[in-house]
């Protein structure tokens, strides 16, 4: 698997066999920094949050404000139509007795061609004496004043049915208007749930994002911390031993000396796990970006599930979950060498267990692998990698 140049100094530190390097203690703070940093992202995002539920709640007032008036609206709206249905009815009734007076005139006016203008004066030559002329005058006259009446009440009718006509169609525009109103308050309502909902949606969503960071470098922290207290205690008990022994303080790293050891399994050691190297150690050229990367150890393509084997006899100083390296094992072989299996699927053995040469570790996977299923594998030598193919026969 490739690893970038700039290689996590805290993976290097796993493998100090002298004095614990400072730059551990720097990585653990910068993985503090960040957790300080995404608490303060959170707090804001938290803070946000009741911001917005807040508004909500307040939305929520409006909306059943808004709706309250829709129901008055549609009271109103009833109530229009009411008198809509008020109003027809009257225009209706209007209608007939206009109709009915029409009948009347109509027939008064066929009445008075039938008798013509010499009307008057047959009745006059017709009467047989003055009182009987007299009466007929004052019948002519009352005739005359009921017409007069009659077509009065023709205009009035005529007239109502022309406001009622003028009223009806006020209430109809007034009916439309309220029926838009209603539309637009509707709108105005699911735009605004739908407005802040998404928001709350949203900033939820980065709450969940910087708590999941969060239990992530803190687990790092965790293990961090875990591997400088027993660094400090490997670096405490080598250097007691070198003092009692030498009388001096530690020096520059040993040169390569092969022992009894694993310092005697150079071209021995079989393969962690049965498959094919995809990537070798060293450095390397991108091919389409012309960039260089260096891989501290060998990639070796594999099925899932398939065993990873202790390469040589040692005791388990790590084996967790590591971010970028997905479920990783280190065992240390004494003499200043340490192996290195990362992104397993599972993980059989426990810090602090000796392991013999060939025993199962852990099955190949692909956690935080971008290859697939596949071992990565390392060797080292007081903290610095080698290429651990010379060793592999």
């Amino acid at each position: 698997m490739v690893r970038i140049i700039i290689f996590l100094t805290v993976c290097a530190c796993f493998f100090c066999a002298g004095p614990l390097h400072a730059d551990v203690r720097d990585d653990l703070q910068g993985v503090a920094k960040q957790i300080k940093e995404k608490k303060l992202l959170l707090k804001k995002t938290r803070k946000v949050e009741t911001q917005v539920s807040s508004e909500l709640t307040q939305i929520e007032k409006n909306l059943h404000e808004k709706e309250s008036n829709l129901v008055s609206l549609g009271r109103d709206l009833k109530g229009v139509e009411t008198v809509l249905g008020r109003t027809q009815r009257e225009i209706e009734v209007a209608r007939g007795e206009a109709e009915r007076k029409r009948d009347q005139i109509r027939r008064r006016l066929v009445a008075l061609y039938k008798t013509g203008e010499m009307g008057s004066a047959r009745m006059f030559f017709g009467a047989e004496s003055l009182p009987q002329m007299v009466e007929g005058q004052r019948y002519m006259q009352a005739v005359l004043e009921r017409d007069k009446r009659l077509f009065a009440e023709y205009n009035q009718k005529i007239d109502q049915l022309r406001l009622l006509k003028i009223r009806l169609e006020g209430d109809v525009a007034r009916k439309e208007k309220i029926k838009a109103s209603i539309e637009v308050k509707k709108h105005e309502i699911e735009e605004e749930k739908n407005k802040k909902a998404e928001y709350l949606t949203k900033v939820r969503e980065e709450k969940k994002s910087y708590q999941t960071s969060i239990k992530e470098l803190e687990a790092n922290a965790r293990r961090l911390q875990s591997m400088v207290e027993r660094l400090e205690a490997r670096s405490r008990k080598s250097y007691t031993a070198k003092k009692d022994k030498t009388g001096i303080g530690s020096g520059p790293p040993l040169p390569l000396i092969p022992d009894k050891g694993f310092g005697a399994q150079k071209g021995r050691l079989h393969m962690p796990v049965k498959g094919e190297i995809v990537e070798g150690y060293g450095r390397h050229k991108h091919p389409e970006f012309n960039s260089y990367t260096v891989s501290n150890g060998v990639s070796i393509a594999a099925p899932t599930g398939a065993d990873i084997h202790a390469v040589f006899d040692g005791q388990i100083i790590f084996a967790d979950y590591f971010k970028g390296y997905g479920n990783m094992v280190i065992v240390d072989h004494g003499g200043g060498f340490f192996s290195l299996y990362a992104h397993t699927s599972r993980i059989m053995k426990r810090v602090g267990t000796t392991v013999s040469r060939n025993e199962v570790l852990a099955s190949v996977g692909d956690v935080d692998s971008s290859r697939g299923s596949m071992l990565y594998f390392e060797i080292r030598y007081q903290g610095k990698p080698i290429d651990p193919t010379p060793w592999i026969r």
